[in-house]
């Protein structure tokens, strides 16, 4: 058997007909830029989200810089973040010339540490980026009290957590604006690059708008200098044809996800749910010291895993003239040398997720 980390066709084949309609009618409209099905998508991932505003842009990197513009992140300014993230998350501090500023993470969640955050603060910090990872939002209610008390502006990186929620809220409630991806393999995922943002608040809305497009309020009037970070009409109706599936895939998700708590032996570690927390597992992680012997024996059976992330931030080459020490983030470390995702999508079956949880089981009796 061969069971891939996530199987992208297996999604497609599951809604051939109606995607390759959407596809076939925008190439025939030929509005391949902005348009009626950006707006469309737009106005849809926003009631989803149960947000005011939600502008398309090229991919969730561009999400995250759009959203450090629109908060007036300048150089010098410290943004607070985790070290057990994609770099992404940390370029785009870079881009707006501001400070990386990392605070270690909770080993039961892998997310931030909220106790470590409010000792992190400084005058000179000015934003804080929340990593919503592998599919799970941290306590928002008391990070949204601790920004309000320091007067940071709380820019949320959804990017790997559509439809999660903190005690009944999604991303873009708490924070003053989330980021999202829709990466092919996200639980929401185009077939490029494409992103979000989104926001409550009118005038972040308005100035994202203006960023996304050049600055532009008509063709050729510019309000301001922007950034070509548009997203594609034909990635808008993808979208649109996957998203009123979204509710039912999480739910596959977190169903598979109950079968590998139920099921996994007591030997291996799991990355928890919060109580408060509704988990959408873009990945399922398992942690266990023997990590690269387990992915190693896993792939000899047909199993395909991923690491995320084998290396913290704090130690990549791109930041050794920041002077980060090995040890300074302990939490963040330990977790990059055990962690392994294992397949984990709506279309498995059970007869696959048996396989995995007796393989897994084969390797901890060995």
């Amino acid at each position: 058997m061969n069971i891939p980390l996530v199987d992208l066709k297996a999604n497609y084949h599951s809604m051939k007909k109606e995607m390759d309609h959407a596809v076939l009618e925008v190439l025939e409209s030929g509005s391949f830029i902005m348009g009626p099905y950006v707006k469309k998508f737009e106005e849809e991932f926003a009631r989803f989200c149960q947000v005011k505003h939600a502008i398309g842009c090229a991919n969730g990197t561009a999400a995250l810089h759009l959203a450090l513009l629109a908060a007036g992140i300048k150089k010098g300014d410290e943004v607070l973040t985790v070290p057990n993230t994609f770099i992404a998350t940390t370029e785009c501090i870079s881009y707006v010339g501001g400070k990386i500023k990392f605070v270690d993470v909770s080993p039961q969640t892998a997310l931030l540490d909220l106790d470590l955050l409010e000792k992190a603060i400084t005058r000179k910090t000015k934003a804080l980026i929340v990593v919503d990872l592998y599919g799970q939002m941290p306590d928002m209610q008391r990070i949204r009290e601790i920004a309000v008390a320091h007067d940071l502006f709380v820019i949320e990186d959804a990017a790997q957590a559509h439809a999660a929620e903190w005690n009944g809220h999604q991303p873009g409630s708490y924070g003053d604006i989330a980021c999202f991806s829709f990466f092919p393999a996200k639980n929401l995922g185009c077939y490029g690059d494409g992103g979000a943002v989104v926001t409550n608040y009118d005038e972040l809305a308005e100035k994202l708008r203006l960023l996304v497009n050049h600055g532009r309020v008509t063709k050729y009037e510019h309000q301001i200098e922007g950034y070509n970070y548009r997203l594609d009409a034909l990635q808008a109706a993808i979208l649109s044809v996957k998203l009123p599936y979204l509710a039912t895939w999480t739910e596959q998700r977190r169903e598979h996800a109950r079968f590998y708590d139920k099921n996994l032996p007591s030997g291996v570690g799991r990355i928890l749910e919060a109580k408060g927390a509704k988990h959408v597992y873009y990945m399922y992680v398992v942690r266990v010291p023997q990590r690269d012997a387990l992915m190693a024996y896993l792939k000899e059976q047909g199993i395909s895993c991923g690491i995320h992330y084998p290396i913290p931030l704090h130690l990549q080459p791109a930041y050794a003239s920041y002077g980060f020490r090995k040890g300074q983030f302990p939490v963040s470390e330990k977790l990059c040398s055990e962690i392994l995702s294992i397949p984990l999508y709506p279309e498995l079956t059970e007869k696959q997720l048996q396989y995995v949880v007796n393989h897994i089981k084969k390797f901890m009796q060995q």
